[in-house]
């Protein structure tokens, strides 16, 4: 019986540091405000992830999740959309969850390449174009040799991912980690992309700091 009653004890116990630990976790995020960079940035680059490949399923998935995004960072309109990464703050990498395990592949192409960009919004427009393979995605990862397409296969993420890169050089994802990323089912999806909206809440909400801590 003594035991039991220790052995209980004691998960007890480790349950309890567990359940603190993940609130201690959970509470420094919310203490912790943007860097700097964020709230000052006014422009910034949106890319598919250079790593990620062209799905059989879903071949246009990681495109329209781009597209998707740059809309709705056009609505907030606190950013100004580039062509270049090089010429933005920052740089958005977004990648789309994987529905299985392991999904085929089609290798060689990347889709970060797009001849002709015309997006349209309320009362935005924009229209851009590209020749080539995209130099960014040549510079951080992407497909060894490009217009040699064939089949594959990759294990990638099961949630939506949304990182936030520091820009103003050719070579952003490797210059160092995310400064913000968000990852969760379905953070992609329109008309909401939900990641977005919880980009702008974070900045709003350190924006409000500043101003309670007297910070131009």
């Amino acid at each position: 019986m003594t035991k039991r009653v220790n052995a209980i004890a004691g998960t007890a116990v480790a349950v309890l540091a567990a359940w603190t630990l993940g609130a201690g976790l959970i509470w420094a995020k919310k203490k912790s405000a943007l860097p700097q960079v964020v709230l000052n940035a006014q422009t910034v680059f949106v890319m598919v992830d250079p790593d990620a490949a062209i799905p059989v399923n879903d071949p246009g998935g990681n495109r329209t999740a781009r597209e998707d995004v740059e809309k709705a960072l056009m609505k907030w309109g606190r950013l100004k959309l580039t062509m270049t990464m090089s010429q933005a703050d920052l740089v958005i990498v977004v990648r789309k969850g994987d529905k299985q395990p392991m999904n085929p592949t089609v290798d060689g192409q990347s889709p970060n390449d797009r001849p002709v960009i015309v997006q349209a919004t309320d009362n935005t427009i924009r229209i851009g174009g590209q020749q080539g393979r995209s130099p960014d995605a040549a510079q951080n990862g992407g497909p060894t040799f490009p217009g040699r397409p064939g089949m594959g296969g990759q294990i990638g993420p099961t949630e939506d991912l949304f990182s936030v890169y520091l820009g103003r050089t050719e070579d952003a994802l490797k210059r160092g980690g995310p400064l913000w990323r968000y990852a969760r089912k379905d953070a992609l999806k329109s008309p909401d992309v939900p990641a977005v909206a919880e980009f702008k809440k974070a900045v709003d909400e350190a924006v409000k700091q500043q101003q309670k801590q007297g910070k131009p």
